[in-house]
């Protein structure tokens, strides 16, 4: 699923047209997740604003942007929902929900 700022913004049709067709869905942002998708796995959007301020705040400081190595992102986030798991009949592992930093019930 492409995290366009199209299909974010319609994240909550998306969530209810794949679970309508029975299909499951994972997504890369926690919003799909409590919009009614079944999983959402990806980077956590606020270790990346938090990470943002402190580049922001080098730049404001004088650093040549130039001279700032680009980051990846080090915290990812997996969210699961148990209701939309239950409508499309999937039953998730424990182990799964256990390492999960999210479950929506």
């Amino acid at each position: 699923m492409s995290t366009a700022p199209l299909f974010v913004s319609l994240r909550g049709e998306l969530a209810a047209r794949t679970e309508s067709a029975g299909l499951p869905a994972i997504y890369g942002f926690r919003d799909f997740a409590f919009a009614g998708g079944l999983m959402a796995y990806g980077a956590s959007l606020a270790d990346i604003y938090h990470r943002k301020a402190g580049l922001i705040d080098k730049i404001l400081k004088g650093t040549n942007p130039a001279d700032i190595p680009t980051e990846r992102p080090t915290r990812f986030e997996l969210l699961i929902n148990l209701n939309t798991a239950k409508a499309l009949g999937i039953t998730i592992p424990p182990s799964l929900l256990a390492r999960a930093d999210e479950v929506i019930e």
